[in-house]
């Protein structure tokens, strides 16, 4: 009778050791950032992303996949259709009550924090690998970005001054902010040897000409879809105000892609020497 019972006793625990691995083990994953959708592509599950948001445009395998959100707006009708068993979304994008509707139909959602720094990004990465349910491949990612990393600040090219660098976001002439002290753009403009042109501030605050005459930029920065919504270099350097800053004077405009600068993930040292070998 006792060996009965033992045996019982382990198919029991035989069947829930064998649920928590499978649950574990990430099958079916929505990725709702572009950094979190490059970084699980990079660990190798690529081929287990249903889909993704808007946001995530690279690598043009991940960009291929469909997207269920708009305007950084999800609908859980629009995730719940792929039958996910993992979720992966940046924190606070998703209320409480979506938290809710995805717990009560079974599908685990695992909420990122991200902080721009290089800890932060091999941080990240471990974060994302856990959830997943492989932390041996977070961590060799996550050592392998660090040690990249190190290695690109030590090679990084350097001038006789920092340079003042004003980023400047835009969607159109009637949608423009700049980044304040503080932000993911802040943060990447130290890593790659410049200093930011406005430091009176913290995170974005509305575009004005008085505010760029003031800082007086040695180089403006944006994204590659900003500066196009504006008509291109030729059309900045005609603004308001663009001509009396160091900037405008020297034509010292660039672009770069938007997920690349700010993703703070493992494509920050690409990220980093980029924009180094743009501003000095």
């Amino acid at each position: 009778m006792r060996i009965k019972k033992y045996y019982i006793v382990l198919i029991i625990v035989s069947f829930f050791s064998a649920t928590q691995y499978v649950a574990a083990q990430a099958k079916r994953i929505i990725t709702l950032s572009s950094a979190i959708s490059e970084t699980v592509n990079a660990l190798g599950y690529g081929k287990n992303i249903l889909a993704t948001d808007v946001t995530s445009v690279s690598p043009e395998e991940i960009n291929r996949l469909p997207k269920v959100s708009r305007n950084r707006s999800f609908s859980v009708e629009s995730i719940t259709a792929y039958r996910p068993d993992l979720i992966l979304v940046p924190e606070g994008d998703f209320s409480k009550e979506n938290l809710y509707q995805f717990k009560s139909l079974g599908i685990r959602v695992v909420t990122i924090r991200q902080e721009f720094s290089v800890q932060g990004a091999t941080k990240f990465i471990r974060q994302i690998a856990a959830a997943i349910g492989d932390k041996a491949r977070g961590e060799q990612l996550a050592q392998k970005t660090e040690s990249n990393i190190n290695t690109t600040l030590s090679q990084l090219k350097k001038g006789s001054k920092s340079p003042k660098v004003l980023f400047i976001y835009a969607r159109g002439v009637g949608t423009m902010n700049v980044a304040g002290k503080g932000s993911s753009i802040d943060e990447i403009i130290k890593l790659a040897g410049g200093k930011n042109a406005i430091l009176e501030f913290s995170d974005f605050k509305p575009y004005t000409t008085e505010a760029l005459i003031k800082s007086n930029p040695d180089v403006i920065l944006m994204f590659d879809f900003g500066l196009s919504s504006l008509g291109g270099r030729a059309a900045f350097l005609d603004l308001p105000g663009v001509s009396y800053t160091n900037a405008g004077k020297n034509k010292k405009i660039i672009e770069m892609n938007g997920p690349l600068l700010i993703n703070f993930s493992n494509r920050l040292p690409e990220a980093i020497k980029a924009l180094n070998n743009r501003i000095l």
